[in-house]
């Protein structure tokens, strides 16, 4: 219950590895974050310190990885963070894992185009699990069809708001 969840803003420093197991797919990356300062004496940033973590993506996550990024990409990683100790021929390691639940590109530094995925059905959910997507709905602006020759303020019928059936609610006087 008590895990500690981390948002963390960095760069893919290694290409993803994709593995289908028994359990499901796994993808694995390491994640640069490089904390940045501003140096008052030089007037300039200054990079600090750069961490390392192992971030861990499974089932569709892990594909969604593989599929879209690649070494260099600024990415927020949110998910558990687990730190592990081992030791090997007398050294004592510490490394950082993040158990990944969302991962996106950082639009502060860039641009993405998001294509959504087909979702499989959950094994567990039973028959009749599986959703059918329908077509994306249509956000966009509709374009005039044809530029009116000066501006009105009137609204054009089909955009008026349709007559209520019911009727008005009276009133009292005094209230």
């Amino acid at each position: 219950m008590n895990e500690t969840q981390v948002c963390v803003v960095g760069n893919v420093a290694t290409q993803p590895v994709f593995r289908e197991l028994v359990a499901g797919a796994s993808a694995r990356f390491r994640l640069a974050v490089t904390a940045r300062y501003l140096d008052r004496e030089k007037g300039v940033w200054t990079d600090g310190h750069t961490n390392f973590f192992t971030v861990w993506a499974n089932r569709q996550l892990a594909a969604n990885v593989a599929a879209s990024l690649t070494v260099g990409d600024p990415v927020l990683v949110q998910g558990r963070l687990k730190i592990r100790t081992e030791t090997r021929d007398g050294q004592s390691r510490t490394s950082a894992d993040i158990d990944a639940a969302t991962i996106g590109h950082d639009l502060a530094r860039g641009t993405a185009v998001f294509r959504r995925t087909g979702r499989s059905p959950d094994p567990g959910a039973g028959p009749g699990a599986a959703h059918e997507q329908g077509p994306e709905p249509d956000w966009s602006t509709p374009v005039p069809t044809s530029p009116s020759p000066s501006p009105s303020l009137s609204v054009p019928a089909s955009e008026e708001a349709p007559a209520s059936e019911e009727a008005p609610i009276p009133v009292a006087a005094g209230s």
